[in-house]
């Protein structure tokens, strides 16, 4: 490997400081003290791989900078459109038609609704000792993403799936402390004490203009690569508060503070586009803040070759490198399930690329042609509104006629006195050559509808035109089209990224869960808990580490939405059953409707079934009734007279 003189050139800071030995005490009596020669080395090696894969990442950035102005409604405007908005902020310029920002608005709403249902994670245990542990870690993950607001996180993958064609997240474990006060036998006493406040399952998002993975391997398959990071943007302070919790493994972290470049130089500033229109800028004063760059980096290892143990196996480890000059942690990742707990959405991948397109990119050649048409249209509608005349200054006094003011009086000049004024001034011809532009546009329009596969009726409006009345079977051929397009795309993120974080969520809880937790019996499976552990904790049921220890599966969703799986037919199918007494005995009736009812969006079905399980009814004469309870074979119903 070729040396790698890429530090931070901004640096500037304290060299005294820098390499002043502050008393801190590496991992595996490694010495990682700044310009050490080991320290040196990781420096590089981290250095080497993020320049690689920025090299290879930032040639997309041009076309996502395109698309964050699509989003954004930005266009620059050039002089001469200037000079109209200075005269009269009415007069409409060149504008970005939000129409690709529509699409994207129906795409994700889908998304929501096909993932977002309680519980966003499902699990099934893999054997029969497993199934009630299995029940516990769903409404314990359940409980986290409330906690931790994960539905807010997984938005943001899927809108940078179709964005930029990937949505990257990293599932991470929380720890909050906080402090109370120490309770005595007479009460609380002024003594406080650190406690663990949460801990749980979180997941952040990596920005794609951030992200360096290994380009060797396909967008989908992060665990095939030899290495995964990111550019992470934070403060000297954030970085010293968790460098000084006791469960922390940062280490460095006071020698940044003699630091002045404080960026890394990997991706300088901020390459997105997403700002252009507001003008709004990261601070660059710091003197005032103390921002500072962080690239974290999984590497797979021979850690005896890195001189970090005598290990000869390869290993997964996590590095983190501050201000391209810093090293504060370096330490194998530990994880049980042995992964890089990094996920990536792509729903329009190819198989191969690193960096695929994404569906807006897809559009973004009509999206420029429909801003075209349009911003045409309205020039020339601009130019038709003005006066275009003709006019003989030796007859007309031209100051006059340039007076834009209602009821003016336009004065002839001394030679045309008497003689009056026709043909003195004579009125241009305008054509509107841009008539048929708007029609055009409803054509580029329905093109990118078919293209997204976001046709009116999943926007929510219905076609528009033609003689003929929107029949039904129109309508949901139509929505049903769409809606099986969308279930692909939703399918397969549910295989990329739900499925991943699924995993590593339960894995986690199964790792690094230390403390009890209580989680409600209400909804699924209720039943089945209430008569594993009784109603004496009044429907919540406390969740310790080793009532995890299961072998589960994550349970993948189809990537329907309620309503959309021909609920119809199914009630169709029901009622047929029920009035045919051999269909209604051969089929369960009880799970048919509870199907129906989650197809149609109930959201708990279960809080509404009678307590003592799933009944098989028969239908009996009233006089057979009378003799088995006569014989004591049948009784009523609990709380039935």
């Amino acid at each position: 490997m070729p040396a790698v003189t890429m530090g931070n050139v901004q640096y500037q800071g304290d060299v005294n400081l820098l390499y002043k030995d502050l008393g801190y005490e590496y991992p595996n009596e490694l010495n990682l003290l700044p310009g050490s020669k080991l320290h040196e080395r990781l420096k590089n090696e981290i250095l080497y791989r993020a320049r690689e894969s920025a090299n290879v990442m930032s040639q997309r950035f041009d076309s996502w900078n395109d698309i964050d102005k699509i989003l954004t409604s930005y266009i620059s405007t050039d002089e001469k459109e200037k000079a109209i908005k200075d005269q009269d902020v009415r007069k409409p310029v060149s504008i970005v038609f939000p129409y690709t920002y529509a699409i994207l608005e129906t795409l994700l709403s889908y998304l929501v609704a096909a993932f977002f249902q309680d519980p966003i994670f499902r699990y099934e245990g893999t054997g029969p000792d497993d199934i009630v542990g299995a029940i516990l870690m769903e409404k314990l993950v359940q409980v986290q993403c409330n906690k931790t607001k994960v539905a807010l996180s997984l938005h943001t993958m899927f809108r940078d799936s179709m964005s930029y064609g990937m949505g990257i997240t990293v599932p991470g474990w929380r720890v909050t402390k906080g402090f109370n006060k120490k309770r005595g036998l007479f009460g609380d006493t002024s003594e406080v004490e650190e406690v663990t406040l949460f801990e749980g399952n979180e997941l952040t998002n990596i920005d794609p203009y951030l992200f360096l993975p290994d380009v060797n391997v396909a967008v989908h398959e992060v665990q095939k690569g030899e290495y995964c990071g990111w550019v992470n943007s934070t403060n000297y302070m954030e970085l010293l508060s968790d460098e000084s919790n006791s469960e922390s493994d940062l280490f460095n972290v006071k020698y940044l503070k003699g630091l002045k470049g404080r960026r890394t130089t990997i991706y300088s500033g901020d390459n997105s586009a997403r700002n252009k229109k507001t003008g709004f800028s990261g601070s660059e004063n710091q003197d005032v803040t103390f921002p500072i760059d962080v690239i974290y980096m999984y590497i797979k290892i021979i850690p005896s070759e890195w001189e970090l143990s005598k290990s000869d196996r390869p290993e997964l480890w996590q590095f983190a490198l501050a201000s391209d000059e810093v090293i504060i942690k370096a330490r194998p990742a530990g994880f049980n399930h042995n992964m890089i707990p990094v996920t990536v959405a792509s729903p329009d991948f190819d198989g191969y690329s690193t960096s695929p397109l994404s569906r807006l990119e897809m559009l973004a050649g009509l999206q420029g042609t429909l801003d075209w048409l349009f911003n045409s249209h309205i020039a020339n509608v601009r130019k038709a509104i003005n006066d275009m005349i003709v006019v003989d200054p030796f007859l007309i006094n031209i100051k006059d006629l340039q007076s834009p003011e209602p009821g003016k009086i336009i004065r002839a000049r001394r030679p045309a006195w008497g003689r009056g004024v026709k043909d003195a001034v004579q009125q241009l011809a305008v054509n509107d050559v841009t008539r048929g532009n708007i029609a055009d546009s409803a054509f580029i329009v329905q093109w990118m509808q078919k293209i997204s596969a976001s046709d009116d009726s999943m926007m929510g409006s219905l076609r528009q035109g033609g003689p003929e009345r929107l029949t039904g079977a129109e309508f949901q051929g139509t929505r049903a089209g769409s809606v099986s397009r969308l279930e692909r795309v939703a399918r397969v993120i549910g295989l990329q990224a739900m499925q991943d974080i699924g995993f590593f969520f339960a894995s986690h809880n199964q790792q690094m869960m230390k403390q009890d937790t209580y989680v409600k019996m209400a909804g699924d499976w209720q039943e089945l808990l209430l008569k594993e552990y009784g109603n004496e904790n009044r429907g919540r049921i406390k969740v310790s580490p080793n009532d995890l220890d299961i072998n589960y599966d994550v349970l993948i969703r189809d990537g329907s939405v309620p309503g959309g799986n021909f609920s119809g037919a199914w009630i169709q199918l029901y009622d047929i059953m029920s009035k045919n007494p051999e269909l209604a005995q051969r089929f369960d009736m009880v799970r048919i409707f509870t199907h129906i009812a989650r197809g149609l969006g109930a959201k708990d079905v279960n809080s509404f079934v009678r307590r003592g399980g799933n009944i098989q009814a028969k239908v009996s004469s009233p006089e057979n009734v009378l003799a088995q309870v006569q014989q004591g074979n049948l009784k009523p119903l609990e709380g039935e007279v």
